[in-house]
C-alpha cells in the first residue's frame, strides 16, 4: 500500500519584490529575514526543580535591504530626513516612518504571501564600496527599523 501525502509546495528565494510608500524605483536584490522574537522567563515557585516558563518582551530585529547602486536618490533622501528629524520635532505633519510590504511571488509571478513592516524607517545607510580594480558593481543597502511585521498572503 502505498503512501499518500500532501505535496509541499518550496518558493524561490529570488521571487521577491520590495514596495516602500513614497519611493517608486526601489529594486533590491537581497532582503535581510523578518524576524520576531520572544524572551523566555524562567521562575521557580515553591523550591520546584521544573522552571515555570512563560513569555517575555518582543523584539524585532532590524531588516537589511541592498540593491545596486543607481542615481536614484530616495533611499539617500529619506535617510536624510531622519537624521534631520531632530529639529524638525515641532511639525506635527512630518512623519519619518513607512509602510514596508515584502511580496513573495511564486513561478509564474503570482502574489503568495505579503509580509508589512509597519512604522518602518531607515537606521543605516551605505553607500557602498569603491575599488578600482573591481567589475562588480558599487551595492548600497539600507537597514530599517521597524515597529512589528503583519504577515498575510492569499
Amino acid at each position: 500500500m502505498t503512501i499518500q501525502g500532501i505535496s509541499r509546495l518550496y518558493y524561490k528565494r529570488f521571487k521577491f519584490e520590495v514596495e516602500i510608500a513614497g519611493i517608486v524605483s526601489a529594486a533590491f536584490t537581497t532582503c535581510g529575514e523578518i524576524a520576531v522574537e520572544v524572551a523566555k522567563i524562567e521562575h521557580h515557585e515553591g523550591g520546584s526543580l521544573i522552571p515555570n516558563k512563560s513569555p517575555g518582551r518582543v523584539t524585532v530585529p532590524d531588516v537589511e535591504l541592498t540593491r545596486g547602486a543607481t542615481d536614484d536618490q530616495d533611499l539617500f533622501a529619506w535617510m536624510q530626513q531622519i537624521v534631520a528629524v531632530g529639529s524638525i520635532q515641532d511639525d506635527a505633519n512630518f512623519s519619518y516612518k513607512r509602510s514596508i510590504d515584502i511580496v513573495q511571488r511564486d513561478r509564474s509571478g503570482g502574489e503568495v504571501r505579503r509580509w508589512t513592516l509597519v512604522g518602518a524607517w531607515p537606521v543605516r545607510w551605505k553607500g557602498g564600496d569603491w575599488d578600482n580594480g573591481a567589475d562588480e558593481n558599487v551595492i548600497e543597502s539600507v537597514t530599517l527599523a521597524y515597529d512589528y511585521p503583519i504577515v498575510g498572503g492569499d
